[in-house]
C-alpha cells in the first residue's frame, strides 16, 4: 500500500508538470483567446450576447470560480436570488439564461451557506423547462432535471433526487456530457444510501461513456466517485485490491481536476484520500492529506468543505484515541454546518461528535447528539443517515433504557433495510447481541439454553398453583368488601 501511495504522489507531481506545460502551450498557440474572453460584448445582439455569457459563466463554474461566473452574468442577473431579466430574449435563450442562473444559484448557495438557495435554484430550473418543453428539446429538459436533482441531493432530499435523476436519464438517451452527469448523480445517491453494489454497477456499466467524454470535470467526478465506492466496499469484503484501485482512481481524479483548474474539487479529493488512509490506520499520512485539503478549501473560501474536512480530521483523531482534540474539532464542524443548511452533511458531523463525546464518558451529551442526528436526517428524508445515527447510538451508549435500545434497533433495521453493506450487517449483528443481553439482564435471567427447551409439566404442582391463585383472589375480594362496609 505504501508503494501505491508513492505512485499516487508521483503521478500527481508528473501530471501537474504536464498540466502546466499544456497550459503554457495553449497560451502560446492562442494568445488572443484570453483577451477575447474579456472583450466587451455590448455590441452583440441580445440573444447572442446572452448565450455567450452563459457559456463563459458555466466554464468559470467548472473551475470553481463562482464570483467571476456571477459577475459575467450581471448584465442579465443583477440580484442573487432573483429571477434574471430575460425581457426581449427568444424563448430558447430565456431557457438558457434561467438554467444557467439556476445552476449558479445552487453552487453559490452551497458555497456561501445560503439555506434558501436550493429552493431558488429549483424554481429557476423548473421555469427553464417550461421554455424547452414546447419545442420538444428533451436534452435540455433532461439537463434541467439533472440539475434539479442535484439541488434536491444537496439539500438532503435523497428520494426526490433519485426520482429526478431517473426521469432525466429517460430523456438523455444519447451518450455525452449530459447523460454522464445524470449517471454520476444517480451513483452518488446510491452510494450515499449505502447501496454500494448498485453505485458500482452504474459506474462500471458506463465506463466507456466516461472514457469518451471530453469534460475534465465530469471525468474527475467519475474517478473520485468510483474511488469512494471501492473504498466503501473494500473493508467488509476484505478486498485489499479495492483499496489499491481506490488510490489509483483518486490519482486520476486529482489529475482531471488539475486540468480543469478546479481547486475546490482537488480539496475534496485530498479529503477523500485522507479518509481512506485513516481506514488503513496510516494516521500521519492522513493528516498530511487533510492539511492540504483544508488549505485548498480555504483558498476558495468554501466553509462547507472546510467543515467536512474537519469532520474527517475528527474521525482520524478518534481512531488515534486523541478524543479531547477530536471532540473540539467535531464540535466546531457541527457549529459551522448548522449555519449552512447542509442537513445531510450536518447529520454525519453530529454522529462523529457524538462518538467523541461518548468515548470521553459524556454519555448524556453524546446521546443528545445522536438523537439530534436522527431528527435532522429524518426530517429531510435521509433515512439511511438516520439509521446510521440510531445504530451508532446503540453501539456507543452503554446504559440506554430497554425501550430506547429496542426502538433504536427497530428503526435502524427499517431505515437501513435497502443497504447493501456487509460492514453494516456485522454492526447490526453486534447491536442485536447487545440488545438481547440487555433484555435478559433486565429480566434477571442469564442467556441459558434452558429457556429454549420444552420443560416437563408436573400435574400436582400445576393444580396447586391454580388453587393458590383462586384462594388469593377470593381473599382479596373479601378484604375489598370489608373495606367498602
Amino acid at each position: 500500500m505504501q508503494q501505491v501511495l508513492q505512485v499516487f504522489e508521483w503521478q500527481s507531481k508528473m501530471r501537474l508538470s504536464v498540466t502546466r506545460s499544456l497550459t503554457l502551450t495553449r497560451k502560446a498557440l492562442c494568445p488572443m483567446k484570453s483577451a477575447s474572453a474579456k472583450s466587451d460584448t455590448a455590441h452583440l445582439p441580445a440573444n447572442e450576447r446572452a448565450l455567450l455569457l452563459c457559456e463563459r459563466a458555466l466554464e468559470l463554474k467548472d473551475r470553481g470560480d463562482f464570483d467571476r461566473a456571477r459577475e459575467v452574468l450581471r448584465p442579465f442577473w443583477e440580484e442573487f436570488g432573483e429571477r434574471p431579466d430575460t425581457k426581449g430574449l427568444d424563448p430558447q435563450v430565456t431557457g438558457e439564461i434561467l438554467m444557467c442562473t439556476g445552476i449558479l444559484t445552487s453552487w453559490i448557495g452551497n458555497q456561501n451557506q445560503i439555506r434558501e438557495a436550493h429552493d431558488w435554484a429549483r424554481d429557476l430550473l423548473t421555469e427553464s423547462i417550461r421554455f424547452y418543453e414546447p419545442t420538444g428539446d428533451l436534452k435540455k429538459v433532461g439537463q434541467a432535471q439533472t440539475e434539479i436533482a442535484y439541488c434536491y441531493f444537496r439539500s438532503g432530499a435523497v428520494d426526490e433526487a433519485r426520482i429526478m435523476f431517473s426521469d432525466a436519464l429517460e430523456k438523455l438517451t444519447f451518450e455525452g456530457n449530459a447523460r454522464a452527469n445524470a449517471l454520476l448523480g444517480l451513483s452518488v445517491v446510491a452510494w450515499s444510501s449505502s447501496r454500494y453494489d448498485e453505485a458500482l454497477k452504474i459506474l462500471t456499466d458506463n465506463s466507456r461513456l466516461f472514457r469518451k467524454i471530453g469534460s475534465h470535470i465530469l471525468k474527475g467526478f467519475y474517478h473520485n466517485q468510483l474511488a469512494m465506492v471501492l473504498r466503501s466496499i473494500a473493508p467488509a469484503e476484505k478486498k485489499t485490491d479495492y483499496f489499491r484501485r481506490a488510490i489509483k482512481e483518486y490519482a486520476e481524479a486529482e489529475f482531471e481536476f488539475k486540468m480543469a483548474r478546479n481547486t475546490l474539487f482537488r480539496a475534496e479529493v485530498q479529503n477523500n484520500v485522507g479518509f481512506l488512509l485513516c481506514k488503513l490506520a496510516r494516521f500521519r499520512q492522513a493528516h498530511t492529506y487533510l492539511n492540504e485539503a483544508r488549505r485548498l478549501a480555504l483558498l476558495v473560501r468554501n466553509k462547507v468543505v472546510v467543515a467536512q474536512i474537519d469532520d474527517t480530521c475528527a474521525q482520524v483523531l478518534i481512531a488515534e484515541k486523541k478524543l479531547t482534540q477530536a471532540e473540539a474539532i467535531a464540535r466546531a464542524a457541527v457549529a459551522s454546518l448548522k449555519k449552512s443548511g447542509h442537513q445531510h452533511v450536518l447529520a454525519d458531523a453530529m454522529i462523529t461528535h457524538g462518538i467523541a463525546l461518548a468515548r470521553l464518558g459524556k454519555s448524556n451529551q453524546a446521546e443528545f447528539n445522536f438523537r439530534e442526528a436522527i431528527r435532522v436526517a429524518h426530517e429531510i428524508g435521509a433515512l439511511n443517515r438516520a439509521g446510521l445515527a440510531a445504530l451508532t447510538l446503540i453501539e456507543e451508549i452503554d446504559h440506554l433504557p430497554p425501550d430506547v435500545l429496542a426502538g433504536a434497533y427497530q428503526q435502524a433495521d427499517e431505515w437501513l433495510s435497502n443497504c447493501q453493506s456487509q460492514e453494516l450487517l456485522l454492526r447490526f449483528k453486534a447491536a442485536g447481541t447487545k440488545l438481547a443481553l440487555k433484555l435478559l439482564r433486565e429480566k434477571g435471567t442469564e442467556g441459558s439454553t434452558q429457556a429454549l427447551f420444552n420443560m416437563p409439566i408436573y400435574l400436582t404442582g400445576e393444580i396447586w398453583k391454580f388453587e393458590h391463585a383462586l384462594i388469593s383472589q377470593a381473599l382479596g375480594a373479601c378484604r375489598f368488601k370489608q373495606l367498602a362496609n
